[in-house]
């Protein structure tokens, strides 16, 4: 039986790969290398499942993402969080496919994922990003237009199929990666605090 670390990460596969509804309780003990009544003995349900798989996966990543210290610069600390987040993503790309795959559907494990981590992440950079725009070094538009600037981008980070046939040539060593990152941060950064003041939505 595969250690509790192991039994966290194929869960994490399986779920980015074939989605929660699509990841039967069968398939999911089949990838385990466990019988078929597993999940329910060891976690009690698929849903308990699922939550113990993105708590591990998710917990970790929240952890890494360091508050800004009091009297930073906005900008200085939007810049910050921006590349940690990428810095972090760009080495889960399971954890993006099921943010992703989730932030589509209205259920209560969207419900979990914002109010457990996706709102405790945001609470870290939106005061900084509304003094901004309140000082008109940001354009003004909607939090979730802001949010969604900053989340969309980790794909080029993380989707390495579609990356390779856009260009990118060659295995990317974890230097790689974290050079990438950095770079987006600035180009998505530079973009957000491009001069102008945008209709709010």
């Amino acid at each position: 039986m595969p250690a509790e670390p192991e039994v966290l990460l194929r869960g994490l596969q399986a779920f980015a790969e074939l989605g929660y509804d699509g990841a039967s309780a069968r398939e999911l003990a089949r990838r385990l290398g466990v019988g078929p009544t597993f999940i329910n003995d060891r976690y009690g349900s698929k849903a308990a499942y699922w939550r113990a798989v993105v708590d591990a996966a998710l917990g970790g990543q929240l952890t890494r993402m360091v508050p800004a210290v009091p009297g930073s610069d906005d900008e200085d600390v939007v810049r910050q969080f921006v590349r940690e987040f990428y810095r972090v993503s760009s080495g889960e790309p399971y954890l993006a496919m099921v943010m992703a795959d989730e932030g589509v559907r209205d259920t209560e494990r969207l419900d979990y994922l914002f109010q457990r981590y996706i709102e405790p992440t945001l609470a870290l950079v939106v005061p900084s990003v509304e003094r901004l725009m309140a000082s008109g070094r940001m354009a003004r538009v909607s939090m979730d237009l802001v949010v969604f600037a900053i989340i969309a981008p980790v794909s080029g980070l993380v989707q390495e199929p579609l990356s390779r046939r856009l260009g990118r040539i060659g295995y990317l060593t974890q230097a790689d990666r974290l050079a990438r990152a950095e770079a987006l941060a600035r180009l998505v950064v530079d973009g957000l605090l491009a001069p102008g003041d945008a209709e709010r939505r």
